[in-house]
């Protein structure tokens, strides 16, 4: 696991090649496998591999959403809010589960950061997300993760270049 948290980067760029179906549904479990307050499970996961839908929905923010048009999956991460009071946490969990999944199997990830992020002077990213997906109100949009064969080498950060300073005695 260790390996996994050291080798993992953000990965904007991907290869031209589909994650095999069996890699998808192992993310779909992992997903599902993720923990949650009180074992409530308020999250809801959209998985994208329509390549128009992915780049319709790379547009969802003014910035920081774009790498998602070539990505060859992504995965939204949604909540029925009213069923639990931390599922912004649950969903956050859900989403690094993910991404730590991915990188298991050699496939890289991004977060798009989307709850409070706004898609235009007068629409978020999360109601133009729903728009785009025909969610429905009860749903509210965490972030969404960009996945795919990494098209970039990212170095693990040197273990001299991790901020001890951060771990308060």
């Amino acid at each position: 696991m260790l390996d996994i948290l050291r080798n993992r980067r953000s990965i904007r760029r991907y290869q031209d090649r589909e994650i095999e179906a069996e890699k998808i549904e192992l993310l779909k479990e992992a997903a599902l496998r993720s923990p949650t307050s009180r074992g409530i499970n308020p999250w809801r996961f959209l998985f994208v591999t329509d390549r128009a839908l992915l780049e319709e929905l790379s547009r969802a923010k003014e910035s920081g959403s774009s790498f998602l048009k070539g990505a060859t999956l992504g995965v939204v991460v949604c909540a029925a809010k009213g069923e639990s009071d931390v599922w912004v946490e649950d969903c956050s969990i859900a989403s690094i589960i993910l991404q730590l999944a991915g990188q298991s199997q050699g496939v890289g990830s991004c977060w798009i950061q989307i709850r409070k992020r706004m898609h235009s002077s007068n629409l978020s990213a999360e109601d133009y997300i729903k728009q785009v997906l025909g969610l429905p109100e009860n749903l509210s949009v965490e972030s969404m993760i960009a996945f795919g064969y990494p098209d970039e080498d990212k170095r693990p950060v040197p273990k001299e270049q991790l901020e001890y300073e951060k771990i308060l005695k």
